[in-house]
């Protein structure tokens, strides 16, 4: 592959959509990210109902070695589904730090774990785990950390020194059967979606900022946009990233039943907004769980606004003064794993 260093076009991308969408643009020399190998969707297996789903996810299941298999488990519907395949006394892992919403995850897992006979580990992630993993989480991938992966990566660390050799994941449920509710609640117009879909705003954030605009070109339709397969496609290997570079760091296997799986029919976008996302798996969850409430989707909590409250923003001259003004804890992160990025893979003592 031949790359281009495009260090403005890189840090645009990061910030808008937070990884890098043109994989041959890189922001040094020699400081390449990895693309995810990602299945096709005219490969994967269509699903009609919950009873298909079930079928599908078990034959995956049934394939892989789960011997010294462990499951990442946030205590919602889909890592609670595959715990219901996990061998009994096998290990489910969750994540705890100090976010409030954490806590009724660790809760809703421990209640699926007594359910399937699982062991159920509780690791703890500190802002001191997340400082001390950043630099090199992030150049190992040639791209500033998504929010999530430091503590994805203490998560699959655990796993790796208690003995285990592959994680299983739920990641790509959301995607396949319609869970990201809060983007599909209306037929967006293109620039507004634009807007809503931007986590930081290039332009507010950098000087020299490159217009993100191309990236949502190939999903328009007339005035509006195809949100369904933009985040296919986009958002997709955003969250992915945050997994696969850990899973790659630590040299780790993994399987995502879900990640081979599709509706058979249109997402029922009534259903959907009327707070019925992931129907067919909230069908399935009440198969495996009769008398448990379905949980209602947490994304995966961390305390950010807790964290970030005191940072005073980025310093290199690349930024614009006075840039994390009025933004979110998660917004902050986002720029401030940027700023520790480039001061890595710029700093000394760093060798491409």
């Amino acid at each position: 592959m031949t790359y281009t260093v495009d260090k403005e076009y890189c840090m645009s991308s990061f910030l808008a959509v937070r990884y890098v969408v043109d994989e041959n643009r890189i922001f040094k020399e020699g400081v390449t990210h990895k693309p995810l190998d990602m299945i096709s969707e005219d490969e994967k297996y269509a699903c009609g109902n919950a009873e298909e789903i079930d079928f599908a996810i078990r034959e995956r299941m049934d394939k892989k070695d789960l011997s010294k298999a462990a499951l990442l488990l946030s205590g919602g519907i889909d890592s609670g589904i595959l715990a219901s395949y996990m061998p009994k006394g096998a290990f489910a892992y969750t994540v705890h730090n100090e976010s409030t919403k954490n806590d009724l995850e660790v809760e809703r897992a421990r209640k699926i774990c007594e359910r399937t006979g699982l062991n159920h580990v509780i690791v703890e992630v500190s802002w001191d785990d997340y400082d001390s993993i950043m630099d090199v989480l992030s150049v190992h991938d040639g791209c500033p950390v998504f929010g999530n992966e430091p503590q994805l990566y203490y998560l699959t660390k655990r796993i790796k020194d208690d003995g285990h050799d592959t994680v299983i994941l739920g990641d790509n449920a959301d995607m396949a059967f319609g869970g990201m509710d809060g983007l599909l609640a209306k037929d967006w117009e293109f620039d507004e979606f634009i807007k809503r879909y931007t986590f930081v705003p290039p332009e507010k954030v950098i000087k020299n900022a490159v217009d993100m605009h191309h990236i949502y070109e190939p999903y328009r339709m007339g005035d509006g946009i195809d949100v369904i397969r933009f985040l296919n496609d986009i958002f997709t290997s955003t969250s992915g990233v945050a997994y696969y570079n850990a899973f790659r760091f630590l040299g780790m296997q993994w399987l995502d039943p879900y990640a081979d799986l599709k509706m058979r029919n249109p997402l029922d976008m009534n259903r959907v907004r009327n707070g019925d996302s992931k129907y067919l798996l909230r069908q399935l969850f009440r198969m495996k769980y009769p008398g448990l409430p379905v949980p209602e989707k947490i994304p995966m909590a961390r305390p950010m606004d807790l964290w970030m409250k005191d940072w005073e923003g980025p310093v290199r001259d690349e930024f614009l003064p006075g840039c994390i003004k009025g933004l979110t804890g998660e917004q902050k992160f986002n720029i401030y794993s940027l700023e520790r990025f480039l001061n890595a893979i710029e700093g000394n003592g760093y060798e491409c």
